[in-house]
């Protein structure tokens, strides 16, 4: 068939005139453009790039396959109302038209059929020539216009959801099903052109690139182009780490021979552990895993890189217990641990164990948050506060500090394995997660009195809050509460003093003396 070049070109659009906002999850809303037409010669479909000094490139013609079709409407309307020519494929050319999009199907197009239920759709050479051809490069110029390959100056793709597949706990042929292949080629394809192609990728990319397209008369620049493409290899590489990590998760092999780990920023920090160092942090591209990663950051000031390592062990410490529990942690250590009746109780006793250091700590519950804790909380200095959800009665208390940061989880993780990794030197420490735990049947009583109930339950208590003390690690407890904590000394010895002294001064604050010697008071050592 033949194609018939747009005949709406040197569209003029006021960039004065253009508002484009968006809100996350929502439709892009396009408010008073105003377009007027210059006139101008009909495109000629073999010229060659724009030499633009500033590396300025106008889109005539985009290709459109989305899985993900939010805004994908308006987007398109706004292109053909600058003269653009929409190819697209299948569903995304259905909703198109649907909308009164004047659209290409791709079959049309390459004069090829989809064939194989859809699989093959869009690997085509006047697909992909006309994403890949070098615009001022002659030979390609002219093995296009011979082929009558069209440039195609935009390609608008994002992929089959095959994260969200898995994540469903779809079954297996389902989620190869929703491996896309086309879609990563064509993504890649004009990134690879950059030069001359724009690549879009993102919804969240939208916006953007309509606010380029009013401001420099339907062209986008070099930086823009490079900056996407840049995002267009990030995207296929995350999506093939998914692919690749769940193929390794099918078979017997625990640890694959590649280890492939993604992430997606979240936020730049203002620094890392100390201040020369630059730091961010990133949210995995796998399994997510309730906790500071994944929470809602309700109020107070940007987290930094401390806070976010302390928020998470705090958090992983409270999630150890059923019943309600609360952790204060300082410096990657608790200085209080307790389990109560209720979240105020619970907090009141981890506070009482080292109230000092508890001034500008990081407190987790693991219970809604309720206005009776949030009033004993703002009563400290407290850097982070995290629970799984708080109560409006809590939130409006806890407002009362600005700069505390709050942080709801949405739930109580799973107690699932997965990995830990640690970095170190060209290379990676990869462990299971420590799910591990004891409980009372599997203890060996070797002593010559046997220990009541409530020492057991002590020392079972006192064994899960070791598991999160730096060693060398000793934690002494006492009706389900820390009493004293001795950590990362280079002799269990000097932990165990570290332990007895904290305690003595808990137990001297509470009036009670409480003699490490005797079995009052619970132990749990760890050591390596």
């Amino acid at each position: 068939m033949a194609f018939v070049p747009s005949l709406l070109t040197g569209l003029k659009v006021d960039a004065e005139s253009i508002m484009v906002s968006r809100r996350r999850g929502s439709a892009l809303n396009l408010k008073g453009i105003r377009c007027r037409m210059e006139s101008a010669e009909p495109a000629v479909e073999t010229e060659k790039v724009n030499s633009d000094p500033n590396g300025l490139v106008r889109i005539k013609r985009v290709l459109v396959s989305v899985s993900d079709k939010t805004s994908i409407v308006n987007l398109c309307q706004f292109l053909t109302s600058m003269g653009v020519e929409v190819i697209s494929t299948g569903g995304s050319a259905k909703i198109l038209m649907e909308n009164g999009v004047a659209v290409t199907e791709v079959s049309d197009y390459t004069e090829f059929p989809e064939l194989l239920d859809g699989r093959l759709k869009t690997l085509n050479p006047k697909i992909h020539g006309g994403l890949l051809g070098i615009r001022d490069n002659e030979d390609h110029h002219q093995a296009m216009a011979e082929h009558g390959i069209l440039p195609i100056d935009a390609c608008v793709v994002n992929l089959y959801p095959f994260e969200e597949t898995v994540n469903s706990g779809a079954d297996f042929g389902t989620c190869v099903e929703n491996i896309d292949v086309g879609g990563p080629a064509m993504i890649r394809a004009a990134a690879k052109n950059f030069k001359s192609v724009t690549v879009v990728t993102e919804v969240d990319q939208y916006a953007e690139l309509l606010t380029e397209l009013a401001e420099n008369d339907g062209c986008t620049s070099l930086a823009l182009r490079e900056k996407y493409a840049g995002a267009a290899y990030a995207r296929t590489a995350v999506y093939d780490a998914k692919i690749a990590s769940w193929f390794s998760m099918q078979g017997e092999d625990h640890f694959p021979e590649r280890l492939v780990i993604s992430g997606t920023l979240k936020q730049r920090l203002r620094y890392g552990e100390n201040p020369h160092q630059r730091a961010a942090f990133y949210v995995s591209d796998g399994p997510k895993r309730l906790g500071a990663a994944t929470s809602e950051i309700i109020q107070g000031k940007e987290l930094s890189y401390n806070n976010i390592a302390d928020t998470d062990a705090a958090w992983e410490l409270v999630c150890e217990f059923n019943e309600p529990a609360v952790a204060i942690i300082k410096h990657a250590n608790p200085c209080g641990a307790a389990v109560g009746v209720n979240p105020m109780d619970a907090y009141l006793r981890a506070l009482a164990c080292d109230p000092i250091s508890a001034f500008g700590g990081i407190v987790a519950f693991n219970r809604t948050l309720d206005k009776d804790a949030a009033e004993e909380v703002i009563k400290t200095f407290t850097e982070v506060v995290i629970a799984p959800d708080s109560t409006a009665e809590a939130l409006q208390i806890l407002s009362q500090k600005k700069n505390l940061r709050v942080l709801l989880t949405g739930g109580i993780p799973a107690d699932e394995l997965g990995w830990t990794v640690k970095s170190v030197a060209s290379g990676y420490l990869v462990q299971d997660r420590d799910a591990g735990s004891v409980t009372e049947a599997q203890l060996q009583i070797v002593t010559k009195r046997a220990p009541t109930a409530q020492e057991i339950t002590d020392m079972l208590f006192a064994w899960k809050v070791c598991k999160y003390v730096k060693s060398n690690a000793i934690v002494f407890a006492k009706d389900g509460s820390t009493v004293g904590q001795g950590a990362g000394q280079m002799s269990r010895v000097d932990s165990a003093r570290i332990a007895a002294l904290k305690a003595k001064e808990t137990s001297e604050a509470a009036q009670v003396w409480i003699s490490p010697r005797v079995s009052s008071c619970e132990i749990s050592i760890r050591t390596y």
